[in-house]
């Protein structure tokens, strides 16, 4: 009978041992991690259960290893299902919620942006510089870099949406290029079939090679529609564009840098100066309100206009009116020149008197 008693209470002290084992266990589990600030935590290819949690201890984010390799044992998807990728662990979240991060497809994840105007060679450079990012373009000219994307023969100009891209550590710059290829592709694709009848464009990359003059030409937004409408009605009448940017851009001029006359003479396949209709590529990256302004452009008589050194422009109907615009602006440039806030040489078609303007 002695025995009996002895063994029952032997079973007790072990069933208090094992409960209070059980609870201690969990206890562990469900403690905060000793983090007294937001983290982030990579976990590198090839790292697997045994070595994230030894790294985990090193780094004093978990006190013991035991507890989750205990866990391991009971519930084995606990450990197995652990994400490469960099994750921002908080202070307060427990051991449980610890794996359930690591197991999880809430990465890290960083940000470029994509100014509208910027060229492509600007772009290129804005990616070149995104930390965390893959660089696989690097070493590529624009032609090497168009193959691998393949798009293999296109110039790359205009061909880019500009937007904020998102990515996680180690993603590939290929990967950014290709989403934004495609996401110009369907926004020109998209206001292509909503275009207004009658527009002098033969297809969509003529309309996008608009859409970038446009984008350059003003950064008013209630501009756009109007400097569309100037464009297209010179084209429609077979007036030359005569238009800035597309100067600046054939000579690889820096953005908003003043011309000359000798720049506006410059014999090159962009200077609208000189050459008929559009040039032969976008000279930048167009946006959604750009590439929609030059496939429904504003009616009107204009077929002119000057920048007002506002960032607005002034719109006219005649040579003469245009002229007159143009001298008034000189006048202000040189007041505020004195005044020592001179707003930098604006942009127009036919914004110079003497660069063999036509009349409609």
């Amino acid at each position: 009978m002695r025995l009996l008693k002895s063994f029952f209470l032997l079973l007790l002290v072990l069933a208090v041992v094992l409960t209070g084992g059980y609870y201690y266990w969990r206890h562990q589990l469900d403690a905060p991690i000793t983090l007294s600030q937001p983290e982030i935590y990579e976990v590198r290819p090839g790292d697997g259960a045994r070595a994230t949690l030894a790294r985990l201890e090193s780094l004093g984010v978990i006190a013991e290893q035991w507890p989750f390799k205990l866990l391991g044992l009971v519930e084995p998807e606990r450990l197995t299902g652990l994400r490469v990728g960099e994750f921002m662990l908080e202070p307060g979240m427990s051991g449980r919620e610890l794996l359930a991060k690591l197991s999880s497809n809430d990465v890290v994840t960083y940000t470029v942006t994509i100014p509208e105007g910027r060229t492509f060679a600007q772009m290129r450079g804005l990616l070149d510089a995104a930390p965390k990012l893959e660089h696989q373009s690097a070493g590529l000219d624009d032609e090497a870099l168009m193959e691998a994307l393949g798009y293999a023969g296109e110039h790359p100009e205009g061909r880019f949406f500009p937007a904020t891209y998102r990515y996680r550590k180690g993603d590939s710059d290929l990967e950014l290029f290709s989403q934004a290829y495609r996401l110009m592709s369907r926004e020109l694709e998209r206001a292509w079939a909503s275009r207004v009848e009658g527009l002098p464009y033969d297809d969509p990359y003529q309309a996008l090679i608009m859409a970038s003059l446009i984008e350059q030409e003003t950064g008013a937004p209630e501009e756009r529609r109007e400097i569309a409408g100037v464009f297209v009605r010179r084209l429609e009448r077979g007036m030359r564009l005569q238009t800035d940017p597309t100067v600046v851009y054939g000579l690889g001029m820096a953005s908003g840098q003043g011309l000359t006359r000798r720049d506006l003479a410059a014999d090159n396949p962009y200077n609208t100066y000189r050459i008929d209709g559009l040039p032969p590529t976008p000279i930048a990256l167009p946006g959604r309100a750009s590439i929609e302004a030059a496939l429904d452009p504003a009616p009107g008589d204009t077929y002119y206009f000057v920048a007002m050194g506002n960032g607005r422009h002034r719109f006219s109907r005649t040579l003469a009116e245009h002229n007159a615009a143009v001298q008034r602006y000189i006048r202000d440039r040189r007041g505020a020149a004195q005044e020592g806030d001179a707003p930098p040489l604006g942009s127009g078609a036919g914004v110079t008197e003497s660069a063999g303007e036509q009349t409609p």
